[in-house]
């Protein structure tokens, strides 16, 4: 492990800069709840849910708010484009190629700047979600083997409001999209919740790696509830162009 902690590039935290000033353009950000500052700059992972193309804006916009600089593990599809492809090598993020061979090489490179003492940014659910009511989707186990192999703590982080701003189907429909955001400035609820109580299955046992991922994305859900008290079932807000499939449903622990 290199001894030097990993420090976020000025290059990474003007853009947390600039995307807490874009968030503020189209909707109202909240934040709440923290990051316990011993583990601020890490070893840390974040385990988000995924409902929007702009949830990785609004989640560096709100990082930016609690001080946190955080990687992003990203589609390989990112780093591929030929001036933003540059700008997130430069800034640290972590490439994912899904669907290749070359998505367990990720797993590593994102294990390795854990446990060097960074904070890496995950979507369990390893898509947008596609949920009837946009709760987590059952969730892939590369975030609870991530910490698994760093040792690091997962902080679970909810996040509703982002599906009001960009469509799913972006870039298709984003700026009427984005004027109709400007207009009404929906409120953009983000929640870092306590860390995940994973220390009884980091032995390894088997089925470790599923327990523990049914636990983040538990804790992900019962931290959705807190921003979304008057959606219990169902988005007032709905995308005509997102898909539904409820292949993935999580069943959430009795209790």
């Amino acid at each position: 492990m290199n001894s030097t902690p990993w420090r976020a590039p000025l290059l990474w935290r003007g853009a947390q800069t600039l995307a807490r000033a874009a968030v503020g353009l189209v909707g109202r950000l909240e934040v709440t709840g923290d990051v316990p500052d011993a583990l601020r700059r890490g070893p840390l992972v974040l385990a988000a849910n995924h409902i929007s193309p702009f949830d990785p804006i609004v989640l560096a916009a709100a990082c930016r708010v609690r001080r946190v600089a955080p990687r992003i593990m990203a589609t390989g599809g990112l780093f591929r484009a030929p001036v933003i492809g540059s700008l997130m090598r430069r800034a640290g993020h972590i490439r994912v190629d899904r669907g290749t061979a070359a998505v367990h090489r990720s797993l590593e490179v994102a294990a390795e700047a854990v446990a060097g003492g960074s904070v890496v940014v995950v979507y369990p659910e390893g898509r947008i979600g596609l949920d009837p009511g946009m709760w987590p989707e059952r969730g892939k186990t590369g975030a609870a083997r991530l910490a698994f192999a760093s040792g690091a703590a997962v902080v679970p982080v909810a996040q509703w409001g982002s599906h009001e701003v960009l469509p799913y189907q972006a870039p298709k429909g984003m700026l009427g999209a984005v004027a109709r955001a400007v207009a009404r400035r929906p409120a953009i609820r983000v929640h870092f919740g306590a860390p995940v109580p994973l220390d009884d299955l980091r032995s390894g046992s088997p089925g470790a790696a599923r327990q523990a991922t049914d636990r983040i994305i538990d804790a992900i859900t019962d931290n959705l509830v807190l921003l979304r008290p008057d959606e219990p079932d169902r988005p007032r807000h709905v995308d005509p162009g997102r898909p539904v499939d409820d292949s993935r449903a999580h069943r959430r622990r009795a209790g």
